[in-house]
């Protein structure tokens, strides 16, 4: 039997869907058979190619009634984040692509407009789709469509606690644009929510029948002019505080004037395609909150969606995950910080930790098992976490902030403003940065250092292996002011004996690793740098002499290495897994011409000036030129030259 007809028998009605248009020719009553084949193609595909499982799972029979009732994608759906958008992707005609999800030269993991033109915007940071359909919205109206758009936000509970989702709220409710927002609720953010609006969600709850007769009441105090678009907001106020009083009930978003509807089941495809197809014409910003379940569908997932969140490739019979064995393994570079943080906690008593959302995800989670009452997850509020460390750096403790790369880049007005401006000892622990593998562009740590160097006072370094990193959050902890931020990357580390004694470090020098003056220097900072060790080595064998040296500290950087490889090399090779605009060979050639050493050729290798796509990191090294090949064959180029 032909792959074509395999796919006939196991998956009969989608298999026929090309499009949301094939969707919508499909009677209501065979809808719930669509979800269900619909959980069963992801977790065929996804045992094979590991992707964003649960939080899709959970969105199925949104998916599938958002496509069934609005004319996408002449309506516009505008997905937060992105994990959740795989029954949409291939919904929208991606369904036979769909095993390239997440690889060099196949589908992107995150809703992508260069990908389709369903993807109406770029999903990857959370808490954006409320302040992004609303411009799509009033777009519509300046542009006087002769067809009435809708526009939909599908935001879930833990991406509308973020800042942008209440500015783009407050922003909704004195517009009269037509955005409905749709509220996926499952209780959940990758790790647990936290935070008093988590709560709210959780006990929510608004009557169908009073927000019926409030719909009703409306259109006839509208008909006989009792009521109009200047004075609507006095009337929405008085009808909420009338609710509020006779229910003992206060709902947040329609005291911002936003109509509420809900809560309903998530999961109940037929009735949120009924809700949808009567409140999809109305006027105004409104808002229908729909209770989800997290995996729902996989029972493994379900038990355990934080897991499953990324759970790699699993049997999809028993839902057994395959893990490799991590015995004699390096440990992953989160987890030496978790585990180092842990320890200078017992010795500093002043020292607390920060994430935004993601414990687990670096491993802060080690920090808030030790030490509750001084470890903080303030949820997906990047900002408020820098401006939270400041605040407590001001009054004598020492924070470590703890914060992906890509996400770090949410708080840079706080950086500046609420740290560096008062020099305050907050210590920045970056992980994820450089590239990162298969979540691509919008996740790929490109940019920290191009975007840090550039604020006084701030001290920026990345480690070679974990000992660097352990002696440099030591030294971190010791200072009693200024900034610093500890870059480190996603995954394992380089050595497997990693728990040795901690020491302090020269704040601003690196350290020779190749012995001997050479034609060719190569500076480095970073894990790369062991690449790059390796590169040197094998060229050493076949005689050739390259110095290298490991820069450590990008700010303040080393000026007698510098000073030294000025005057006795031709040519500087700069390697970095950062963006070579503003980077270290930035930082190196901005040295070299303040000092009168232009005679000195700089050459950089990095992260190019564009934006990466998705695929597993050596393949992504390799595109940008960052590989061990492509650096031997520079250096080797360059020798060659001085022959």
């Amino acid at each position: 039997m032909s792959d074509n007809q395999n796919i006939l028998a196991e998956y009969p009605l989608l298999s026929h869907i090309d499009s949301p248009a094939d969707l919508r020719h499909l009677p209501l009553e065979q809808l719930p058979a669509v979800c269900a084949e619909l959980r069963k193609f992801i977790i065929d595909v996804l045992s094979r190619n590991p992707g964003h499982f649960a939080s899709s799972m959970g969105t199925v029979e949104i998916t599938v009634a958002l496509h069934y009732v609005f004319n996408t994608p002449y309506d516009r759906i505008v997905w937060d984040v992105g994990h959740q958008a795989y029954s949409h992707k291939i919904l929208t005609g991606r369904r036979d692509r769909f095993e390239t999800n997440r690889t060099m030269g196949g589908l992107s993991g995150f809703p992508n407009p260069k990908e389709s033109e369903y993807d109406t915007f770029t999903a990857g940071h959370a808490s954006n789709s409320i302040s992004a359909a609303l411009g799509m919205a009033i777009a519509s109206q300046v542009s006087k469509d002769a067809v009435k758009r809708n526009v939909v936000a599908v935001i879930g509970d833990a991406s509308i606690s973020g800042g942008l989702a209440f500015e783009g709220l407050n922003n909704a409710s004195i517009n009269n644009s037509n955005i409905l927002i749709i509220l996926n609720d499952n209780d959940m953010a990758i790790d647990e929510n936290v935070g008093a609006l988590g709560e709210y969600m959780a006990h929510l709850n608004t009557s169908k029948r009073y927000n019926e007769f409030r719909y009703k009441a409306y259109k006839f105090l509208r008909l006989h002019n009792l009521v109009n678009d200047r004075n609507k907001g006095a009337i929405l106020r008085f009808n909420n505080s009338l609710k509020a009083l006779l229910s003992s009930q206060q709902n947040i978003f329609e005291g911002l004037n936003i109509r509420y509807f809900g809560p309903f089941d998530g999961h109940n495809v037929a009735e949120i395609v009924r809700v949808l197809s009567d409140i999809k014409d109305m006027n105004g910003p409104r808002i229908l909150h729909l209770r989800t379940r997290k995996g729902k569908g996989f029972k493994p997932a379900e038990d355990d969606p934080a897991t499953w969140h990324a759970p790699g490739k699993f049997n999809k019979e028993t839902g057994e995950r395959y893990v490799s064995d991590p015995t004699g393994k390096p440990l992953k570079w989160q987890d030496v910080f978790g585990h180092t943080l842990v320890e200078l906690a017992r010795a500093n008593e002043k020292i607390v930790g920060i994430t935004a959302a993601m414990p687990t995800g670096c491993s802060m989670s080690f920090m808030l098992n030790a030490f509750p009452n001084r470890a903080f997850d303030v949820g997906i509020a990047e900002g408020h976490a820098v401006t939270f460390s400041g605040g407590m750096a001001k009054d004598g403790l020492m924070p470590f902030c703890c914060i992906y790369s890509t996400f770090l880049q949410r708080a840079y007005d706080e950086i500046i403003h609420d740290v560096a401006i008062q020099n305050l000892p907050v210590t920045f622990c970056i992980d994820r940065a450089g590239l990162v593998g298969e979540d691509g562009v919008t996740h790929h740590g490109a940019f920290d250092m191009a975007y840090l160097r550039s604020i006084p006072n701030m001290t920026i370094a990345s480690p070679i292996n974990e000992q660097w990193l352990r002696d440099l959050m030591y030294t971190a902890q010791l200072r009693t002011e200024g900034p610093m931020a500890i870059r480190y990357p996603r995954g394992s580390g380089v050595t497997a004996e990693w728990r040795t004694e901690m020491h302090r470090v020269a704040i601003g020098r690196g350290q020779q690793l190749s012995t001997g003056d050479a034609p060719v220097a190569v500076l480095t900072i970073g894990p790369i740098g062991n690449d790059v060790a390796t590169v040197v080595k094998e060229l050493a064998a076949l005689g050739h002499r390259v110095a290298h040296y490991d820069m450590i500290f990008l700010k303040p950087i080393d000026d007698d290495i510098l000073r030294r490889v000025s005057e006795s090399c031709k040519h500087i090779v700069t390697v970095e897994d950062g963006t070579k605009c503003g980077g270290l060979g930035s930082a190196v050639m901005e040295w070299l011409n303040d000092n009168g050493r232009n005679s000195v050729q700089v050459h950089r290798i990095g992260i190019p000036d564009a934006f990466v796509t998705q695929g597993t990191v050596p393949q992504l090294r390799k595109l940008c030129g960052m590989d061990r090949e492509s650096i031997a064959a520079k250096i080797k180029e360059l020798l060659d030259l001085n022959v």
